[in-house]
């Protein structure tokens, strides 16, 4: 017989959520992907696999509401930024923070980002087919590091 468990109450949400770039205003977000951490590793003599202590880039994307002029804008300075000639300032750093269900301004997981860019910039897709959703536009971002804050 299997033993039983409850999940607390007051449950971190996966939509609130917010991610803070010093110097910029705060974007609304429709989706933000994964910060998937990965150490490298390195092959022994003997054929097994240790640790190299050191994390990958992480990559993950960022949809922005294409109506929300001001955060569209500030992306694309950012992207400005990264585009040759790439300015010294380029790399940010960012706090992405997901909120507790009732507890609505603590948040319950907390994670930083240092040597943020943007990689890439998807637009929207145009159809006629489609019913009128709202468009957005996609950036892809990578960061050097991520840190969990307790």
């Amino acid at each position: 017989m299997g033993i039983k468990r409850v999940l607390l109450p007051n449950r971190v949400q996966t939509n609130k959520y917010a991610m803070k770039v010093p110097g910029y205003k705060d974007m609304t977000l429709t989706s933000i992907g994964s910060l998937e951490t990965e150490l490298d590793d390195n092959e022994m003599p003997d054929r097994t696999r240790v640790t190299g202590g050191r994390q990958k880039a992480v990559e993950f994307d960022i949809s922005v509401p294409a109506h929300h002029r001001i955060d569209i804008l500030q992306c694309e300075s950012w992207l400005t930024e990264c585009t040759e000639p790439v300015t010294p300032t380029h790399k940010k750093v960012a706090t992405i923070l997901f909120f507790h269900e009732q507890l609505r301004d603590i948040p319950g997981l907390k994670y930083f980002l240092e040597g943020v860019k943007i990689q890439k910039r998807a637009t929207p897709e145009g159809e006629l087919d489609n019913d009128g959703e709202m468009a957005v536009v996609t950036y892809t971002l990578t960061a050097d590091e991520v840190t969990f804050l307790p």
